[in-house]
């Protein structure tokens, strides 16, 4: 066996059965490898290595397994880094292999003549460079290990005469054939007695109880909502903990930060006492003023405790594990009135949001694409989202159902994440509904991924939110730097046209009257589809609740020249739920 048999052997016993890649003439010795193990191991062909890395991450997300993308020297390992980077910074296990020039011309001006283990040093939590066919098996089996236990990036470079050197080759004595191993192990990952009980005497003294519960509680559904009830605490939820409480839930007030909702920005002024549960949201203006309230933080991950708020109690461990244990000394608040102020903000919110996502305005409100297209998904579905003002059709219009999966790219915030995303859950689950929301500047970074759902007949739903321009790059300029929009028009192109071009479906919506039966037939065709929702760009996708100086920096813009002043000021005035002008 070479090195490359050994890698890919490797990656079989720890379970990998998917790796997401582009072929390349550096890394022609695994690709043989993998040739070789085709029944056991299979090679999605992707069409920028940039989507190998959000497959890889977004497969991990979707699982809970390891994520493997693949890459040539030089170039192609390169352009994995966007991808990487999503996943280190979303705290997902993803091993990325590339290929490096031949050992012995390394760093004499050859062609793709990169050392990408010096390149990847800040993505990687584990990098090395496999110096010799004896070296992988250790190598891959750290890697990997590295990956799962830190939830994070591991990275393995491997000259192109390394891939097919032969293990027996350069072994020395310290060096014993199958001296390391595949088996997993996973910590108790629980906190102690003691910080338990801390933690439970300062909640119940709490009165106005709120918890802020993310991605690491999504899989603790069942005890947050017990936690809640328990407490009388709503539940806010930052976008990449959508999916931790269905939106029906009578405990949640929905997102926070930008996209988020009002209640749940009030909740966070006024509560005494905060539970953060699986999350470190990086947004800290949108969290309560530090020492204005008492903190307890629940993360497994120790150096993520007291990151964004002073804690008082911080719980190391598994966030299901941490609550089953946390829950029994906990007593009933009988408060319950912040509680029911929240929820009778919701049943405010909530109305706001249907008359938004009914207006029958034209051109069509976007908000009607998220709220009308929201009817229609499954209880089992999986839902992403690209970055832009998209993000926020999905994050406030979408409802979040028991069952279903949501996510976006949350700490990197990464346009052309979306449709990668959605490949790769269906991928990963290819009997479940699987929807894209994504923007036309986001869509059109990677559109040649359509054709690899095409050909391997995924049939992802890609809703496109198409209003020609940069949206929530536009408004930031205005609203937050008070500037006219500049450069952030795009040239319109007919994605219909596109997709039928390379084999999909494609629908085109845009009228407000028709949208709901037309998501509902879209959503019914058994390929990949493409559906253009035209909306208006002039409506501002703006925050829950305008701060005073928001509006003056919005009114500065129109008032410096802004181009579309007239339209924008005529629309945002019309806009009886959140006037600033």
């Amino acid at each position: 066996m070479n090195a490359s048999d050994i890698l890919v052997a490797r990656l079989i016993d720890w379970g990998v059965d998917t790796i997401f890649g582009l072929p390349g003439d550096g890394i022609n010795g695994v690709m043989e490898s993998l040739r070789k193990a085709q029944d056991k191991i299979r090679f999605i062909h992707v069409r920028h290595e940039e989507s190998a890395a959000f497959m890889a991450c977004a497969y991990a997300k979707f699982t809970g397994r390891l994520g493997v993308c693949l890459a040539t020297s030089g170039p192609g390992g390169i352009h994995l880094l966007n991808g990487l980077y999503d996943a280190k910074l979303d705290q997902q296990p993803v091993l990325a292999i590339t290929g490096m020039q031949y050992n012995d011309v390394t760093n004499t001006f050859s062609q793709q003549d990169v050392e990408l283990d010096k390149l990847f040093i800040d993505v990687a939590c584990y990098n090395n460079r496999v110096m010799s066919g004896a070296h992988m098996e250790s190598v891959a089996d750290l890697a990997i290990r590295s990956a799962i236990d830190k939830r994070g990036v591991a990275h393995i470079t491997i000259p192109i005469d390394v891939q097919q050197q032969s293990i027996k080759q350069s072994r020395s004595e310290r060096n014993k054939p199958n001296h390391t191993s595949t088996h997993g192990a996973i910590s108790g990952n629980v906190p102690s007695n003691a910080d338990l009980q801390a933690a439970a005497d300062l909640i119940n003294q709490g009165k106005r109880i709120a918890i802020l519960a993310g991605q690491g509680a999504l899989h603790a559904s069942d005890e947050l909502l017990q936690l809640a009830e328990t407490l009388g605490a709503p539940i806010v939820k930052p976008l990449l903990g959508k999916g931790c409480v269905p939106d029906d839930s009578p405990y949640t007030t929905g997102g926070i930060g930008l996209l988020g909702t009002a209640p749940s920005e009030q909740v966070m002024e006024d509560c005494d006492t905060l539970l953060m549960v699986g999350t470190s949201y990086p947004y800290i203006e949108y969290l309560p003023e530090p020492g204005k309230c008492k903190c307890v933080q629940i993360d497994s991950n120790a150096q993520r405790i007291g990151l964004r708020t002073p804690v008082d109690v911080g719980l190391v461990g598994d966030s299901q594990k941490t609550l089953r244990l946390l829950l029994p000394l906990l007593k009933r608040n009988e408060y319950r009135k912040f509680l029911e102020e929240a929820q009778d903000d919701m049943k405010d919110w909530d109305a706001i949001l249907e008359k938004e996502g009914t207006s029958d305005a034209m051109p069509m409100k976007p908000q009607v694409v998220g709220y009308q297209l929201s009817k229609f998904t499954k209880e089992d579905a999986i839902i992403v989202s690209d970055s832009g003002t998209n993000t926020t059709v999905w994050a406030r219009y979408m409802k979040a159902k028991k069952g279903q999966m949501h996510s976006c790219s949350g700490n990197l915030a990464t346009m052309a994440c979306g449709m990668p995303y959605a490949i790769a859950a269906q991928v990963a689950f290819p009997g479940r509904q699987v929807i894209g929301v994504v923007g036309d500047g986001g869509f059109t970074m990677l559109m040649g991924e359509i054709i690899t759902a095409v050909a391997y007949k995924l049939p992802i739903k890609l809703v496109i939110i198409k209003n020609n321009t940069l949206g929530q790059i536009k408004w930031e300029q205005m609203v937050f730097q008070g500037n006219p929009e500049y450069q952030c028009e795009l040239y319109p192109i007919d994605f219909v046209a596109l997709a039928k071009a390379v084999g999909a479906e494609g629908v085109r919506i845009d009228d407000p009257k028709t949208a709901s039966r037309e998501f509902e037939r879209a959503l019914a065709f058994p390929g990949p589809v493409v559906i253009e929702a035209v909306v208006d760009q002039y409506t501002a996708m703006l925050p829950a609740k305008i701060k005073p100086e928001q509006a003056v920096k919005f009114s500065e813009a129109l008032i410096r020249g802004e181009p579309n002043r007239l339209r924008i000021a005529l629309t945002a005035a019309a806009d009886t739920v959140r006037q600033v002008v």
